[in-house]
């Protein structure tokens, strides 16, 4: 028989980290306050719903069993984004920036999932305060909720390991430390040095501080929401896009491999055929869309081909590691290429990263074991073993990653159908699908880069939100508790 429910320690969790969201909105006082806007007081009732609903989970959370199970990781984490996404939606729709309180809910959820579907049609319209939040959110949910809390409160004590495996990404995790908060201290540090680096970097190519910040917040964490309407194609700066694009491709990486390669294990990085794999398809589809943009009927010029290069490793940069930021509008482009880019969509970057999709590591392993079942209807009697960066693959892995792949695709396809039944066209059934269940942004027809989700029905707008929640924490942590079995004493 399955132990009871802990009741306790999930609402003394899930109360500590309302606590995190209070105190960061109390913090985005700070903004309209510096430019001389009258937003302030909406952050301050978020932040005083947030500290209400901190205190009373504490309150009625008190003296819990230390022990922790699935059951009340899968609930921590699913039920800590949807309520962190309720509060956070508090300030655009009391503040009328979003009136819409379907809209609120989903601009939020697409900041904190760092997706990047928007339904706003005049960002530039919008306040400071609101437009930090806005990214703020990205920052917050790329590296994870529960991850930013183990890293600045030690309150989890042993309860963090099953968390920290319920949030974080891809079939293995690299322990990086043997202590769970030391993991994940480690790996903040690392945002945090990412994040400032590209923020000086687009500050010295024109970008104002604010606009840095923000741009910054959304391209470590793979999100895409942009201070402008335009995108990053507002600044029509190649200096800023090769910024971008390097800092979006840094971001698709294990994390785990900063830190050994200041820990100077290079061979780690060497060894690691997930970052071969991201650099390879990276640069190989660029190059695919580039010769598809270029008119061999004509003479070219350096500049238009280093254009054309620049704008085809921008948004295979941008797609593959589901960041979601737009310099030109590909739905412009070869129907040819927007086949490849939902193929990028669907792969995403490396796990272990801010990114979405399925992971790099689960394609690669996925494609091995297909290879080698060929071999093995040439050769039956031999034995071939998967291997990945140098070690066998062992069963039960390998099961899980063909199995997540498989389920991956069967609720991409089943959530398309769903998107069509509810009246949205193809093309925006086909990209919305993909697009918020890898956490991209933008996808194909109305709903591509030169459009957004506002005109999509209000219900579509619901069942993408769960989508996004869905792929973000990688499907199973959602999907269990829908199952009558996860519930059962």
């Amino acid at each position: 028989m399955t132990k009871e429910f802990n009741y306790k320690l999930v609402l003394r969790i899930m109360g500590s980290l309302a606590l995190v969201e209070s105190v960061v909105l109390l913090f985005v006082c700070l903004i309209p306050l510096i430019y001389g806007e009258n937003d302030a007081i909406y952050f301050l009732i978020s932040s005083a719903i947030s500290l209400a609903f901190a205190g009373t989970a504490l309150f009625f959370g008190r003296n819990p069993s230390p022990t922790i199970g699935k059951r009340e990781g899968s609930v921590i984490v699913t039920f800590t984004w949807i309520i962190f996404s309720l509060v956070g939606l508090l300030p655009f729709w009391m503040s009328g920036s979003i009136p819409s309180f379907t809209d609120a809910f989903f601009e939020t959820i697409s900041g904190f999932t760092t997706t990047g579907a928007s339904i706003l049609n005049n960002i530039e319209e919008l306040s400071h305060g609101i437009l930090f939040w806005r990214s703020l959110t990205h920052w917050i949910g790329g590296l994870g909720i529960i991850v930013i809390s183990l890293a600045i409160l030690p309150v989890f004590s042993t309860s963090g390991t099953q968390l920290f495996a319920a949030e974080t990404t891809g079939p293995t995790k690299d322990k990086i430390h043997p202590k769970i908060n030391e993991t994940a201290k480690r790996l903040f540090l690392i945002y945090v040095i990412l994040t400032t680096s590209e923020t000086i970097l687009l500050r010295i190519g024109g970008m104002s501080w604010f606009d840095s910040v923000c741009q910054s917040f959304a391209t470590i964490a793979t999100g895409g929401f942009s201070t402008k309407q335009a995108s990053i194609a507002y600044w029509n700066s190649p200096y800023i896009q090769y910024i971008i694009i390097l800092f979006m491709i840094l971001s698709g990486v294990n994390f785990s491999l900063y830190y050994f390669g200041f820990k100077n294990k290079l061979q780690k990085i060497k060894e690691n055929e997930e970052l071969r794999y991201f650099l390879i398809l990276l640069f190989s589809f660029s190059l695919i869309v580039t010769l598809s943009l270029i008119d061999f009927s004509k003479i070219q010029s350096f500049a238009t081909l280093e254009q054309a290069g620049r704008n085809a490793l921008f948004t295979v940069s941008s797609l593959l590691t589901t960041t979601g930021f737009c310099i030109v509008d590909y739905m412009n482009w070869k129907p040819l290429t927007w086949v490849i880019l939902l193929m990028v969509m669907l792969t995403g970057a490396s796990a272990g990263s801010t990114s979405g999709g399925i992971k790099m590591i689960r394609v690669v392993i996925s494609a091995k074991a297909c290879y080698h079942e060929f071999k093995r209807l040439i050769h039956p009697n031999a034995v071939m073993p998967v291997r990945y960066s140098g070690h066998l693959v062992r069963e039960d892995i390998l099961t899980r990653v063909l199995a997540f792949t498989l389920l991956y695709l069967v609720v991409a396809g089943f959530g398309i159908l769903v998107l069509a039944i509810s009246g949205m066209g193809f093309l925006e059934s086909v990209g919305g699908m993909i697009t918020c269940l890898g956490g991209v942004g933008p996808g194909l027809g109305l709903v591509g880069p030169a459009g957004n989700f506002h005109d999509i029905p209000e219900f579509s707008k619901w069942f993408l939100s769960l989508m996004m929640l869905a792929g973000r924490l990688e499907l199973y942590t959602v999907f269990l508790l829908f199952t009558p079995a996860f519930w059962k004493r």
